[in-house]
Protein backbone atom coordinates (compact mmCIF):
# COMPACT_ATOMS: atom_id res chain seq x y z
CA UNK A 1 0.00 0.00 0.00
CA UNK A 2 1.05 3.28 -1.00
CA UNK A 3 1.22 5.75 2.29
CA UNK A 4 0.89 9.15 1.19
CA UNK A 5 0.83 12.25 3.25
CA UNK A 6 -3.52 12.02 3.31
CA UNK A 7 -3.15 8.60 4.68
CA UNK A 8 -0.65 9.55 7.63
CA UNK A 9 -3.17 12.75 8.47
CA UNK A 10 -6.25 10.74 8.78
CA UNK A 11 -4.31 8.25 10.64
CA UNK A 12 -2.66 10.67 12.94
CA UNK A 13 -5.99 12.70 13.20
CA UNK A 14 -7.38 9.68 14.73
CA UNK A 15 -5.16 9.32 17.26
CA UNK A 16 -5.39 12.73 17.83
CA UNK A 17 -9.62 12.90 17.75
CA UNK A 18 -9.11 9.33 20.15
CA UNK A 19 -6.45 10.95 22.73
CA UNK A 20 -7.81 14.31 22.68
CA UNK A 21 -12.00 13.92 23.26
CA UNK A 22 -14.16 11.39 25.54
CA UNK A 23 -16.41 8.66 24.25
CA UNK A 24 -14.91 8.75 21.03
CA UNK A 25 -16.38 5.72 19.03
CA UNK A 26 -16.88 5.25 15.72
CA UNK A 27 -19.71 7.33 14.83
CA UNK A 28 -18.06 10.17 17.26
CA UNK A 29 -14.90 10.10 14.90
CA UNK A 30 -16.64 9.62 11.63
CA UNK A 31 -18.08 13.18 12.35
CA UNK A 32 -15.79 14.80 14.20
CA UNK A 33 -13.36 13.78 10.64
CA UNK A 34 -16.29 15.17 8.55
CA UNK A 35 -16.18 18.32 10.12
CA UNK A 36 -11.59 18.20 9.89
CA UNK A 37 -12.14 18.01 6.26
CA UNK A 38 -15.10 20.00 5.33
CA UNK A 39 -13.97 22.84 7.78
CA UNK A 40 -10.77 22.82 6.37
CA UNK A 41 -12.52 22.55 2.56
CA UNK A 42 -14.37 25.66 3.26
CA UNK A 43 -11.01 27.58 3.75
CA UNK A 44 -8.73 26.13 1.67
CA UNK A 45 -10.42 23.84 -1.05
CA UNK A 46 -8.88 20.89 -0.24
CA UNK A 47 -9.93 17.94 2.62
CA UNK A 48 -6.93 17.05 4.60
CA UNK A 49 -7.66 13.37 4.83
CA UNK A 50 -8.95 12.97 1.15
CA UNK A 51 -11.83 10.58 2.36
CA UNK A 52 -14.95 10.57 0.77
CA UNK A 53 -18.02 10.93 3.01
CA UNK A 54 -21.60 9.50 1.85
CA UNK A 55 -25.08 10.17 3.23
CA UNK A 56 -26.33 7.83 5.62
CA UNK A 57 -29.15 7.69 8.06
CA UNK A 58 -27.14 8.60 11.03
CA UNK A 59 -24.98 11.58 9.03
CA UNK A 60 -22.03 11.41 6.63
CA UNK A 61 -19.67 8.44 6.56
CA UNK A 62 -16.52 7.96 5.63
CA UNK A 63 -17.05 4.55 3.92
CA UNK A 64 -13.41 3.04 3.07
CA UNK A 65 -12.76 3.93 6.50
CA UNK A 66 -15.80 2.25 7.82
CA UNK A 67 -14.74 -0.83 6.10
CA UNK A 68 -11.55 -0.72 6.97
CA UNK A 69 -11.83 -0.74 10.69
CA UNK A 70 -12.70 -4.53 10.12
CA UNK A 71 -9.37 -5.32 8.71
CA UNK A 72 -7.57 -2.63 9.19
CA UNK A 73 -4.11 -2.11 6.49
CA UNK A 74 -1.34 -2.90 8.18
CA UNK A 75 0.26 0.65 8.27
CA UNK A 76 -3.84 1.41 10.71
CA UNK A 77 -2.78 -2.16 12.11
CA UNK A 78 -0.10 -1.14 13.39
CA UNK A 79 -0.84 2.20 14.27
CA UNK A 80 -4.04 1.85 16.03
CA UNK A 81 -6.34 -1.08 17.87
CA UNK A 82 -9.33 -1.28 17.32
CA UNK A 83 -11.29 -3.36 19.64
CA UNK A 84 -14.97 -4.39 20.07
CA UNK A 85 -16.71 -4.17 23.47
CA UNK A 86 -19.57 -4.81 24.62
CA UNK A 87 -21.82 -2.01 26.76
CA UNK A 88 -22.67 -2.10 29.96
CA UNK A 89 -25.90 -3.62 29.52
CA UNK A 90 -24.19 -6.00 26.88
CA UNK A 91 -26.96 -5.67 24.25
CA UNK A 92 -24.90 -2.95 21.95
CA UNK A 93 -21.16 -3.51 20.90
CA UNK A 94 -18.77 -0.36 20.62
CA UNK A 95 -15.99 0.02 18.78
CA UNK A 96 -12.94 0.91 21.14
CA UNK A 97 -9.78 3.05 19.25
CA UNK A 98 -6.57 2.12 21.16
CA UNK A 99 -3.83 4.63 19.35
CA UNK A 100 -0.32 2.33 19.15
CA UNK A 101 1.84 4.79 18.81
CA UNK A 102 2.16 8.89 19.41
CA UNK A 103 0.44 11.59 17.42
CA UNK A 104 2.77 13.38 15.29
CA UNK A 105 2.54 16.50 13.46
CA UNK A 106 4.93 16.52 11.15
CA UNK A 107 2.53 16.32 8.20
CA UNK A 108 0.36 18.70 8.71
CA UNK A 109 -0.56 22.33 8.62
CA UNK A 110 -0.63 25.12 11.41
CA UNK A 111 -4.12 25.70 10.25
CA UNK A 112 -4.97 21.89 10.19
CA UNK A 113 -3.38 21.99 13.51
CA UNK A 114 -5.49 24.31 14.98
CA UNK A 115 -8.57 22.85 12.83
CA UNK A 116 -8.36 19.47 14.95
CA UNK A 117 -7.25 21.89 18.30
CA UNK A 118 -10.61 23.42 18.11
CA UNK A 119 -12.84 20.30 16.87
CA UNK A 120 -11.51 18.37 20.01
CA UNK A 121 -11.97 21.04 22.16
CA UNK A 122 -15.60 22.29 20.84
CA UNK A 123 -16.97 18.38 20.78
CA UNK A 124 -14.40 16.82 23.71
CA UNK A 125 -17.35 16.12 26.02
CA UNK A 126 -20.13 15.67 23.24
CA UNK A 127 -21.49 12.24 23.10
CA UNK A 128 -22.38 10.06 19.49
CA UNK A 129 -26.01 11.09 19.77
CA UNK A 130 -24.72 14.77 19.72
CA UNK A 131 -22.29 14.25 16.93
CA UNK A 132 -25.31 13.32 14.76
CA UNK A 133 -27.17 16.26 15.51
CA UNK A 134 -24.88 18.52 14.70
CA UNK A 135 -24.05 16.87 10.97
CA UNK A 136 -27.60 16.98 10.70
CA UNK A 137 -28.61 20.34 10.91
CA UNK A 138 -30.89 22.05 7.85
CA UNK A 139 -29.21 23.21 4.71
CA UNK A 140 -25.93 21.52 5.76
CA UNK A 141 -23.91 19.08 3.22
CA UNK A 142 -25.80 16.36 4.38
CA UNK A 143 -29.05 17.38 5.17
CA UNK A 144 -28.61 18.60 1.11
CA UNK A 145 -28.14 15.28 0.17
CA UNK A 146 -29.68 13.30 2.07
CA UNK A 147 -32.57 15.04 2.87
CA UNK A 148 -33.17 17.53 0.31
CA UNK A 149 -31.98 15.52 -2.41
CA UNK A 150 -33.12 12.52 -1.29
CA UNK A 151 -30.10 10.35 -1.97
CA UNK A 152 -29.55 7.88 0.27
CA UNK A 153 -26.09 6.91 1.02
CA UNK A 154 -25.17 8.76 -1.59
CA UNK A 155 -21.63 11.15 -1.92
CA UNK A 156 -21.68 14.49 -0.03
CA UNK A 157 -19.90 17.20 -2.54
CA UNK A 158 -17.12 18.93 -0.59
CA UNK A 159 -18.74 22.32 -2.52
CA UNK A 160 -21.80 21.73 -0.52
CA UNK A 161 -19.87 23.41 2.11
CA UNK A 162 -19.62 26.23 0.37
CA UNK A 163 -22.27 29.59 0.45
CA UNK A 164 -22.99 30.12 -2.78
CA UNK A 165 -20.67 33.38 -3.22
CA UNK A 166 -17.69 31.57 -1.93
CA UNK A 167 -17.53 28.76 -4.05
CA UNK A 168 -15.96 30.76 -6.97
CA UNK A 169 -13.23 32.34 -4.54
CA UNK A 170 -12.25 29.16 -2.98
CA UNK A 171 -12.19 27.07 -6.49
CA UNK A 172 -9.91 29.47 -7.87
CA UNK A 173 -7.96 29.83 -4.93
CA UNK A 174 -7.75 25.59 -5.76
CA UNK A 175 -6.31 26.32 -9.05
CA UNK A 176 -3.96 28.27 -7.94
CA UNK A 177 -2.28 25.75 -5.94
CA UNK A 178 -2.72 22.94 -8.36
CA UNK A 179 -1.28 24.78 -10.92
CA UNK A 180 1.57 26.12 -8.25
CA UNK A 181 2.61 22.61 -7.25
CA UNK A 182 2.14 21.55 -11.04
CA UNK A 183 5.11 23.87 -11.77
CA UNK A 184 7.15 22.48 -9.22
CA UNK A 185 6.94 18.98 -9.82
Amino acid sequence: MLITHEREKLIHSIIYFVRNTKYCGKVKLFKLLYFFDFEHFKQTGRSVTGMNYSAWKMGPVPVDLFEEIDRPEPDMAESIRFEEKAYKNGERMMLVMTPQIEFSDRHFTKREIRLLNSLSSEFRETLADEMIEATHLENMPWDKVYNKEGRKRAHIPYELALRPDDADAVNAVARERKELLEKLA
